[in-house]
């Protein structure tokens, strides 16, 4: 099992992690997003822009279960995070959320 704090951590200090709703929903218009994470009490206007974008470029989408409070802190930010994008994950094995998804 993917320890998802863990992962995400390694992923932000190791790899190219980009925080916020505006600039994640320009990378996935680009096509450069690879992995997206979703807080849970994501606005709906947001996150339905972002799914529907997400599944237009094929880019898989990992809905977190806890608020963007929650996922604020986890990446060591002193605010909220109601979405983010992995571009590289460097040395974390994020995308495995993915695969293990996918399989259910």
């Amino acid at each position: 099992m993917v320890d998802l704090v863990r992962e995400l951590r390694t992923a932000m200090r190791t790899g190219k992690v980009v925080l916020g709703s505006k600039r994640t929903l320009a990378l996935i218009k680009l096509g450069k997003a690879k992995l997206v994470i979703i807080a849970d009490n994501c606005p709906l206007d947001i996150r339905s822009d972002i799914e529907y974008y997400c599944k237009l470029a094929d880019i898989p989408i990992y809905i977190f279960p806890g608020t963007s409070w929650d996922l604020g802190a986890i990446c060591g930010k002193p605010f909220m995070v109601a979405s983010l994008c992995i571009l590289d994950p460097g040395e974390s094995d994020i995308m495995a959320l993915v695969e293990k998804e996918e399989e259910k």
